[in-house]
């Protein structure tokens, strides 16, 4: 069934995956603002329930495979492969090199045709590089969805595109980060000493507010 936006981010803020700090993210951008999206995905009911609206979405595109990338794109493919009766795989890292690669047995079919999902959108690098890899196996990228684009709407793909919530969070160059600035200690997710905190469940998505001391994000995308 559809979600609305505002259900989406009453998910989120209910689940506490909305955490201040100075975070370093995958993309090599800095941010003060932080999406944990395990808080959620931690939860099978709200996972499905996120799931479903991907999925009543894609089905009408004759979907075989859905792919995501590591880490939380392995559990969201798995549960919209579930929901639509199609197959789950995943891109991992390049060992020693840029990129992803499907490995541990899993083949893709010239033709096959993919959705592509991600929890959190920042750049939109972990979706393309999902993209070159189930395109270098010669399936065919038929759309993608992500549980939130927190590019604000700056992230473009090449193909039909679900955002269940779009907002904006900057994010900065580490040479034009006010943070680093400051002197402000960064938090590299999943390798960092504890260094977010979480807001109060009433803080915007923009001004957060609340300081409980947290655990630091597990991956950061």
């Amino acid at each position: 069934m559809p979600i609305d936006p505002r259900d989406v981010e009453a998910i989120f803020r209910g689940s506490g995956a909305l955490r201040e700090g100075h975070f370093v993210l995958a993309s090599g951008r800095h941010s003060a603002l932080y999406l944990e999206k395990f808080e959620v995905l931690q939860r099978p009911d709200k996972t499905e329930r996120l799931s479903a609206a991907i999925a009543e979405w894609a089905r009408p595109r004759a979907i075989q495979t859905v792919a995501g990338p590591t880490t939380g794109g392995i559990i969201l493919a798995h549960e919209v492969a579930r929901q639509l009766g199609a197959r789950a795989v995943y891109a991992e890292r390049r060992e020693g090199g840029a990129g992803r690669e499907f490995r541990r047995g899993f083949a893709l079919a010239r033709g096959e045709r993919v959705l592509v999902v991600d929890d959190i959108m920042t750049t939109g690098g972990s979706v393309q590089e999902t993209f070159a890899a189930v395109r270098a196996a010669g399936a065919e990228v038929v759309a993608a969805a992500v549980l939130v684009d927190r590019s604000g709407g700056d992230a473009r793909l090449d193909v039909p595109l679900l955002t269940l919530w779009s907002l904006a969070i900057p994010t900065y160059a580490a040479r034009e980060c006010p943070l680093c600035a400051a002197g402000v200690p960064a938090t590299h997710p999943g390798t960092s000493a504890p260094g977010g905190s979480a807001p109060s469940p009433g803080g915007s998505a923009l001004s957060p507010g609340g300081s409980a001391p947290r655990e630091p994000p597990v991956e950061a995308v």
